[in-house]
Protein backbone atom coordinates (compact mmCIF):
# COMPACT_ATOMS: atom_id res chain seq x y z
CA UNK A 1 0.00 0.00 0.00
CA UNK A 2 1.10 3.30 -0.16
CA UNK A 3 2.71 5.04 2.76
CA UNK A 4 2.17 8.66 1.32
CA UNK A 5 -0.65 9.68 -0.91
CA UNK A 6 -0.75 12.99 -2.77
CA UNK A 7 -3.93 13.63 -5.04
CA UNK A 8 -3.15 13.87 -8.81
CA UNK A 9 -4.64 16.54 -10.60
CA UNK A 10 -8.56 16.00 -10.80
CA UNK A 11 -11.21 17.55 -12.32
CA UNK A 12 -13.43 17.28 -9.59
CA UNK A 13 -11.52 18.99 -6.49
CA UNK A 14 -14.10 18.70 -3.99
CA UNK A 15 -13.81 15.46 -1.84
CA UNK A 16 -16.85 13.51 -3.00
CA UNK A 17 -17.46 9.64 -4.00
CA UNK A 18 -19.96 9.30 -6.83
CA UNK A 19 -21.55 5.97 -5.61
CA UNK A 20 -23.06 3.91 -8.01
CA UNK A 21 -24.33 0.12 -8.46
CA UNK A 22 -24.23 -2.58 -10.93
CA UNK A 23 -27.17 -3.58 -13.19
CA UNK A 24 -26.91 -7.43 -14.31
CA UNK A 25 -28.60 -6.68 -17.89
CA UNK A 26 -25.46 -9.17 -19.01
CA UNK A 27 -26.24 -12.06 -17.05
CA UNK A 28 -24.41 -13.21 -13.79
CA UNK A 29 -26.31 -12.13 -10.86
CA UNK A 30 -25.39 -15.21 -8.52
CA UNK A 31 -25.30 -16.09 -4.78
CA UNK A 32 -22.35 -18.24 -5.41
CA UNK A 33 -19.09 -17.91 -7.62
CA UNK A 34 -18.96 -20.40 -10.56
CA UNK A 35 -22.51 -21.09 -10.53
CA UNK A 36 -25.35 -20.21 -13.00
CA UNK A 37 -28.14 -18.61 -10.85
CA UNK A 38 -31.76 -19.46 -12.22
CA UNK A 39 -33.70 -16.99 -9.89
CA UNK A 40 -31.54 -14.83 -10.90
CA UNK A 41 -30.61 -14.67 -14.53
CA UNK A 42 -31.31 -11.42 -16.89
CA UNK A 43 -34.93 -10.41 -17.64
CA UNK A 44 -36.80 -7.24 -17.56
CA UNK A 45 -38.30 -7.60 -14.21
CA UNK A 46 -35.32 -8.33 -12.30
CA UNK A 47 -32.78 -6.11 -13.40
CA UNK A 48 -35.69 -3.20 -13.41
CA UNK A 49 -35.76 -4.93 -9.08
CA UNK A 50 -31.81 -4.17 -9.27
CA UNK A 51 -32.44 -0.42 -10.87
CA UNK A 52 -35.33 0.39 -8.25
CA UNK A 53 -33.63 -0.79 -5.92
CA UNK A 54 -30.76 1.20 -5.78
CA UNK A 55 -32.65 4.28 -6.77
CA UNK A 56 -34.66 3.38 -3.43
CA UNK A 57 -31.54 2.87 -1.26
CA UNK A 58 -29.66 6.84 -2.93
CA UNK A 59 -27.10 5.59 -4.84
CA UNK A 60 -26.09 8.07 -7.22
CA UNK A 61 -25.96 6.02 -10.62
CA UNK A 62 -25.98 2.45 -11.48
CA UNK A 63 -23.94 0.62 -14.17
CA UNK A 64 -25.96 -0.43 -17.62
CA UNK A 65 -23.13 -2.92 -18.78
CA UNK A 66 -22.69 -4.58 -22.73
CA UNK A 67 -20.87 -7.42 -23.71
CA UNK A 68 -21.40 -10.54 -26.55
CA UNK A 69 -22.99 -12.84 -24.14
CA UNK A 70 -27.09 -13.38 -24.35
CA UNK A 71 -27.97 -10.40 -22.70
CA UNK A 72 -30.25 -7.19 -22.61
CA UNK A 73 -29.42 -4.43 -25.01
CA UNK A 74 -28.21 -1.95 -23.22
CA UNK A 75 -30.10 1.42 -24.74
CA UNK A 76 -33.52 -0.65 -25.25
CA UNK A 77 -33.81 -1.50 -21.42
CA UNK A 78 -32.33 1.99 -20.34
CA UNK A 79 -35.17 3.36 -22.34
CA UNK A 80 -37.67 1.01 -20.67
CA UNK A 81 -36.56 1.46 -16.75
CA UNK A 82 -36.47 5.07 -17.56
CA UNK A 83 -39.82 5.87 -16.56
CA UNK A 84 -39.57 3.83 -13.72
CA UNK A 85 -36.82 5.72 -11.89
CA UNK A 86 -36.84 8.79 -10.13
CA UNK A 87 -33.51 9.93 -9.05
CA UNK A 88 -31.07 7.68 -9.87
CA UNK A 89 -28.93 8.22 -13.07
CA UNK A 90 -28.09 5.47 -15.08
CA UNK A 91 -24.76 4.86 -16.71
CA UNK A 92 -25.40 3.40 -20.37
CA UNK A 93 -22.39 1.43 -21.87
CA UNK A 94 -22.32 1.64 -25.26
CA UNK A 95 -19.23 0.21 -27.76
CA UNK A 96 -18.42 2.54 -30.35
CA UNK A 97 -19.00 1.07 -33.84
CA UNK A 98 -22.16 -0.97 -33.26
CA UNK A 99 -24.53 1.89 -33.77
CA UNK A 100 -24.31 5.00 -36.78
CA UNK A 101 -23.09 7.90 -35.13
CA UNK A 102 -25.41 10.72 -36.06
CA UNK A 103 -28.71 8.20 -34.61
CA UNK A 104 -26.26 6.99 -31.65
CA UNK A 105 -26.51 10.77 -30.73
CA UNK A 106 -30.51 11.14 -31.62
CA UNK A 107 -31.30 8.24 -29.52
CA UNK A 108 -29.00 9.27 -26.39
CA UNK A 109 -30.03 12.72 -26.63
CA UNK A 110 -33.91 11.43 -26.64
CA UNK A 111 -32.93 9.10 -23.81
CA UNK A 112 -31.74 12.03 -21.63
CA UNK A 113 -34.62 13.70 -21.83
CA UNK A 114 -36.67 10.92 -20.77
CA UNK A 115 -34.42 10.74 -17.74
CA UNK A 116 -34.45 14.19 -17.45
CA UNK A 117 -30.29 14.71 -17.15
CA UNK A 118 -30.00 11.53 -15.40
CA UNK A 119 -27.96 9.87 -18.11
CA UNK A 120 -24.17 9.23 -18.33
CA UNK A 121 -21.90 7.26 -21.08
CA UNK A 122 -19.64 4.89 -20.86
CA UNK A 123 -17.30 4.48 -24.07
CA UNK A 124 -16.42 1.06 -24.83
CA UNK A 125 -13.90 0.43 -27.40
CA UNK A 126 -13.58 -3.05 -28.23
CA UNK A 127 -13.96 -5.41 -30.76
CA UNK A 128 -17.68 -5.36 -32.32
CA UNK A 129 -19.44 -8.70 -31.82
CA UNK A 130 -18.13 -11.89 -34.17
CA UNK A 131 -15.04 -10.00 -35.14
CA UNK A 132 -11.51 -9.75 -34.64
CA UNK A 133 -10.26 -5.94 -35.27
CA UNK A 134 -7.26 -3.95 -35.47
CA UNK A 135 -6.82 -2.04 -32.58
CA UNK A 136 -5.90 0.81 -34.84
CA UNK A 137 -8.74 0.57 -36.19
CA UNK A 138 -11.08 0.72 -33.53
CA UNK A 139 -9.39 3.19 -31.21
CA UNK A 140 -9.94 5.68 -34.69
CA UNK A 141 -13.22 4.75 -35.35
CA UNK A 142 -13.93 5.46 -31.32
CA UNK A 143 -12.25 8.51 -31.21
CA UNK A 144 -14.53 10.06 -34.72
CA UNK A 145 -17.56 8.71 -32.86
CA UNK A 146 -17.21 10.53 -29.76
CA UNK A 147 -16.11 13.81 -32.07
CA UNK A 148 -19.50 13.13 -33.88
CA UNK A 149 -21.40 12.78 -30.52
CA UNK A 150 -20.01 16.48 -29.04
CA UNK A 151 -21.01 17.84 -32.73
CA UNK A 152 -24.47 16.61 -32.43
CA UNK A 153 -24.99 17.55 -29.13
CA UNK A 154 -23.21 21.31 -29.11
CA UNK A 155 -23.58 22.35 -32.31
CA UNK A 156 -26.47 23.40 -35.21
CA UNK A 157 -24.74 20.70 -37.83
CA UNK A 158 -22.77 17.51 -37.87
CA UNK A 159 -19.70 18.82 -40.17
CA UNK A 160 -17.52 15.81 -39.93
CA UNK A 161 -14.23 14.58 -42.28
CA UNK A 162 -12.61 11.90 -40.78
CA UNK A 163 -11.50 8.21 -42.24
CA UNK A 164 -13.88 6.28 -41.69
CA UNK A 165 -16.74 9.11 -41.56
CA UNK A 166 -18.07 12.00 -43.02
CA UNK A 167 -21.11 14.05 -42.67
CA UNK A 168 -22.35 17.07 -43.27
CA UNK A 169 -26.12 17.28 -41.94
CA UNK A 170 -28.39 19.12 -39.91
CA UNK A 171 -28.20 18.51 -36.17
CA UNK A 172 -30.66 21.05 -34.54
CA UNK A 173 -33.22 18.89 -32.97
CA UNK A 174 -30.36 16.15 -31.52
CA UNK A 175 -29.61 17.85 -28.47
CA UNK A 176 -29.83 16.41 -24.81
CA UNK A 177 -31.61 17.28 -21.82
CA UNK A 178 -27.80 18.05 -20.17
CA UNK A 179 -26.35 21.44 -20.91
CA UNK A 180 -22.53 22.32 -21.54
CA UNK A 181 -21.75 19.53 -23.67
CA UNK A 182 -24.18 17.04 -22.86
CA UNK A 183 -24.10 13.12 -21.17
CA UNK A 184 -20.43 12.75 -19.00
CA UNK A 185 -18.28 10.53 -20.65
CA UNK A 186 -16.87 7.67 -18.76
CA UNK A 187 -14.28 5.67 -20.21
CA UNK A 188 -11.82 2.65 -19.83
CA UNK A 189 -9.08 0.34 -20.94
CA UNK A 190 -5.24 0.83 -20.26
CA UNK A 191 -3.88 0.44 -23.63
CA UNK A 192 -1.65 3.24 -25.14
CA UNK A 193 -4.57 3.98 -27.35
CA UNK A 194 -7.50 3.77 -25.24
CA UNK A 195 -5.60 5.84 -22.81
CA UNK A 196 -4.97 8.48 -25.37
CA UNK A 197 -8.46 8.71 -26.19
CA UNK A 198 -10.38 8.88 -22.76
CA UNK A 199 -7.15 11.61 -22.25
CA UNK A 200 -8.58 13.67 -25.35
CA UNK A 201 -11.88 13.43 -24.96
CA UNK A 202 -13.40 11.91 -21.75
CA UNK A 203 -14.54 12.89 -18.18
CA UNK A 204 -13.89 9.74 -16.28
CA UNK A 205 -10.92 7.43 -16.24
CA UNK A 206 -12.90 4.33 -15.16
CA UNK A 207 -10.48 1.50 -13.61
CA UNK A 208 -10.47 -2.26 -12.55
CA UNK A 209 -9.34 -2.69 -9.36
CA UNK A 210 -5.36 -3.10 -8.59
CA UNK A 211 -2.60 -2.77 -5.91
CA UNK A 212 -3.03 1.07 -5.19
CA UNK A 213 0.68 1.53 -6.30
CA UNK A 214 -0.24 0.57 -9.34
CA UNK A 215 -3.44 2.47 -9.37
CA UNK A 216 -1.51 5.70 -8.53
CA UNK A 217 0.77 4.99 -11.13
CA UNK A 218 -1.69 4.71 -13.92
CA UNK A 219 -3.64 7.97 -12.42
CA UNK A 220 -0.28 10.07 -12.82
CA UNK A 221 0.25 9.26 -16.24
CA UNK A 222 -3.72 9.17 -17.31
CA UNK A 223 -3.47 12.92 -15.48
CA UNK A 224 -0.34 14.03 -17.33
CA UNK A 225 -1.93 13.10 -21.16
CA UNK A 226 -5.09 14.92 -20.12
CA UNK A 227 -2.61 17.98 -19.36
CA UNK A 228 -1.32 17.82 -23.13
CA UNK A 229 -4.70 18.31 -24.30
CA UNK A 230 -4.98 21.25 -21.91
CA UNK A 231 -7.80 19.09 -20.13
CA UNK A 232 -8.36 17.85 -16.52
CA UNK A 233 -10.14 14.45 -15.55
CA UNK A 234 -11.67 12.46 -13.16
CA UNK A 235 -11.24 8.65 -12.03
CA UNK A 236 -13.65 5.80 -11.34
CA UNK A 237 -13.21 2.31 -10.07
CA UNK A 238 -15.10 -0.22 -10.56
CA UNK A 239 -15.26 -2.90 -8.19
CA UNK A 240 -16.91 -5.83 -6.31
CA UNK A 241 -17.65 -5.13 -2.29
CA UNK A 242 -18.17 -7.93 0.51
CA UNK A 243 -18.72 -5.62 3.88
CA UNK A 244 -20.37 -6.77 7.21
CA UNK A 245 -20.48 -6.15 11.07
CA UNK A 246 -16.86 -7.53 11.51
CA UNK A 247 -14.00 -8.43 9.17
CA UNK A 248 -14.29 -12.26 10.43
CA UNK A 249 -18.06 -11.89 9.43
CA UNK A 250 -17.14 -10.14 5.60
CA UNK A 251 -14.34 -12.69 5.07
CA UNK A 252 -16.80 -15.95 6.47
CA UNK A 253 -19.25 -14.59 3.17
CA UNK A 254 -16.41 -14.59 0.71
CA UNK A 255 -16.00 -18.13 1.23
CA UNK A 256 -19.54 -18.77 1.31
CA UNK A 257 -19.19 -17.18 -1.88
CA UNK A 258 -16.40 -20.35 -3.07
CA UNK A 259 -18.67 -22.98 -1.08
CA UNK A 260 -20.05 -24.45 -4.69
CA UNK A 261 -17.29 -23.43 -6.84
CA UNK A 262 -15.93 -25.67 -9.36
CA UNK A 263 -12.72 -24.42 -11.39
CA UNK A 264 -14.06 -25.87 -14.48
CA UNK A 265 -17.08 -24.66 -14.29
CA UNK A 266 -16.33 -21.05 -13.45
CA UNK A 267 -13.65 -21.08 -16.33
CA UNK A 268 -16.66 -22.01 -18.82
CA UNK A 269 -18.61 -19.20 -17.56
CA UNK A 270 -15.42 -16.34 -17.49
CA UNK A 271 -15.26 -17.66 -20.92
CA UNK A 272 -18.42 -16.60 -21.88
CA UNK A 273 -17.17 -12.89 -21.20
CA UNK A 274 -14.15 -12.58 -21.79
CA UNK A 275 -13.79 -11.87 -25.32
CA UNK A 276 -10.86 -10.80 -25.90
CA UNK A 277 -7.33 -11.32 -24.39
CA UNK A 278 -7.40 -7.48 -23.48
CA UNK A 279 -3.89 -5.62 -21.39
CA UNK A 280 -6.59 -4.95 -18.65
CA UNK A 281 -7.90 -8.37 -18.05
CA UNK A 282 -4.20 -9.83 -17.87
CA UNK A 283 -3.33 -7.05 -15.70
CA UNK A 284 -6.38 -8.31 -13.33
CA UNK A 285 -5.20 -12.00 -13.76
CA UNK A 286 -1.04 -11.24 -13.17
CA UNK A 287 -2.42 -9.22 -10.05
CA UNK A 288 -4.18 -12.58 -9.13
CA UNK A 289 -0.75 -14.54 -9.56
CA UNK A 290 0.60 -12.87 -6.37
CA UNK A 291 -2.18 -13.02 -3.85
CA UNK A 292 -1.83 -14.76 -0.67
CA UNK A 293 -3.27 -17.62 0.26
CA UNK A 294 -6.64 -16.58 0.72
CA UNK A 295 -6.65 -14.29 -2.39
CA UNK A 296 -5.74 -11.10 -0.78
CA UNK A 297 -3.25 -8.92 -2.93
CA UNK A 298 -3.28 -6.28 -0.21
CA UNK A 299 -5.03 -5.26 2.91
CA UNK A 300 -8.83 -5.99 1.80
CA UNK A 301 -8.22 -6.47 -1.56
CA UNK A 302 -9.50 -9.77 -2.80
CA UNK A 303 -8.96 -11.05 -6.16
CA UNK A 304 -10.54 -14.96 -6.17
CA UNK A 305 -13.18 -13.36 -8.17
CA UNK A 306 -11.01 -12.73 -11.04
CA UNK A 307 -11.32 -16.88 -11.63
CA UNK A 308 -15.04 -16.25 -12.63
CA UNK A 309 -14.84 -12.96 -13.79
CA UNK A 310 -12.49 -11.87 -16.91
CA UNK A 311 -13.14 -8.16 -16.17
CA UNK A 312 -13.06 -6.87 -12.79
CA UNK A 313 -11.61 -9.50 -10.58
CA UNK A 314 -11.30 -8.05 -7.40
CA UNK A 315 -13.77 -6.77 -4.74
CA UNK A 316 -12.91 -5.20 -1.02
CA UNK A 317 -13.53 -7.28 1.91
CA UNK A 318 -13.89 -5.87 5.50
CA UNK A 319 -16.08 -4.61 8.14
CA UNK A 320 -17.73 -1.42 7.75
CA UNK A 321 -14.64 0.94 9.24
CA UNK A 322 -12.16 -1.06 7.02
CA UNK A 323 -14.43 -0.51 3.82
CA UNK A 324 -14.73 3.72 4.64
CA UNK A 325 -11.15 4.11 5.44
CA UNK A 326 -9.95 2.01 2.06
CA UNK A 327 -12.22 4.31 0.21
CA UNK A 328 -10.80 7.29 1.82
CA UNK A 329 -7.45 5.83 0.65
CA UNK A 330 -8.88 6.26 -2.60
CA UNK A 331 -10.31 9.42 -2.58
CA UNK A 332 -6.89 10.91 -1.18
CA UNK A 333 -5.76 9.45 -4.40
CA UNK A 334 -7.98 11.32 -6.49
CA UNK A 335 -10.51 8.19 -7.58
CA UNK A 336 -14.32 10.37 -7.49
CA UNK A 337 -16.26 7.40 -8.82
CA UNK A 338 -16.97 4.45 -7.55
CA UNK A 339 -19.36 1.46 -9.27
CA UNK A 340 -19.83 -1.61 -6.95
CA UNK A 341 -21.24 -4.72 -7.05
CA UNK A 342 -22.03 -7.82 -4.83
CA UNK A 343 -23.16 -11.30 -4.84
CA UNK A 344 -26.21 -11.40 -4.80
CA UNK A 345 -26.65 -7.71 -6.31
CA UNK A 346 -30.27 -6.89 -4.70
CA UNK A 347 -29.26 -7.99 -1.36
CA UNK A 348 -25.81 -6.84 -0.89
CA UNK A 349 -27.11 -3.36 -2.39
CA UNK A 350 -28.96 -3.13 0.42
CA UNK A 351 -25.81 -4.60 3.18
CA UNK A 352 -23.73 -1.78 1.53
CA UNK A 353 -26.38 1.03 1.96
CA UNK A 354 -27.23 0.06 5.61
CA UNK A 355 -23.13 0.11 6.27
CA UNK A 356 -21.54 2.79 3.94
CA UNK A 357 -23.74 4.53 1.63
CA UNK A 358 -24.55 7.41 4.19
CA UNK A 359 -21.00 6.91 5.75
CA UNK A 360 -19.64 8.75 2.57
CA UNK A 361 -19.84 12.25 0.47
CA UNK A 362 -21.89 10.67 -2.31
CA UNK A 363 -22.75 13.05 -4.92
CA UNK A 364 -23.58 12.99 -8.64
CA UNK A 365 -20.71 14.27 -10.60
CA UNK A 366 -23.25 15.06 -13.53
CA UNK A 367 -24.73 17.92 -10.81
CA UNK A 368 -21.08 18.47 -9.40
CA UNK A 369 -20.36 19.73 -13.41
CA UNK A 370 -23.74 21.98 -13.89
CA UNK A 371 -24.37 19.40 -16.74
CA UNK A 372 -28.23 19.55 -15.44
CA UNK A 373 -30.12 22.11 -15.88
CA UNK A 374 -32.72 23.46 -13.58
CA UNK A 375 -35.49 23.58 -16.46
CA UNK A 376 -35.19 21.24 -19.65
CA UNK A 377 -34.05 23.29 -22.91
CA UNK A 378 -35.87 24.28 -25.20
CA UNK A 379 -35.38 23.51 -28.82
CA UNK A 380 -37.63 24.96 -31.64
CA UNK A 381 -38.14 22.75 -34.45
CA UNK A 382 -37.30 24.52 -37.62
CA UNK A 383 -37.44 23.73 -41.19
CA UNK A 384 -34.23 22.64 -41.66
CA UNK A 385 -34.96 20.08 -38.75
CA UNK A 386 -38.18 18.47 -40.38
CA UNK A 387 -36.60 17.66 -43.91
Amino acid sequence: MLNQITTVPIKTTQRVAEISWFNDIIGGDTEYLGVLDGQRRSSFEHCKDITLTADRLGYSKILLPTAYTVGQEVLTFASGVAPFTKNINLITAIRTGEYHPPMLARSLAGLDHMLQGRLTINIINSDLPGTREDPELRYLRCAENIEILKQAWTQEEIDFKGELYQFKMAADPVKPYQQNGGPLLYFGGTSEGAREICAKYCDTFLMWPETEEAMYETMKDMSQRAAKYGRKIDFGLRVHVIVRETEDAAKAQAKKLLSHFNEQRAAEIRARGEDSRSLGVIRQDEMRKHADAEGFIEPHLWTTIGKVFSGCGGGLVGDPDQIINKLNRYMDMGIRAFIFSGFPLIEESEVFAKHILSQVPNASLSELHGRIPKKPPITPLTTASLK
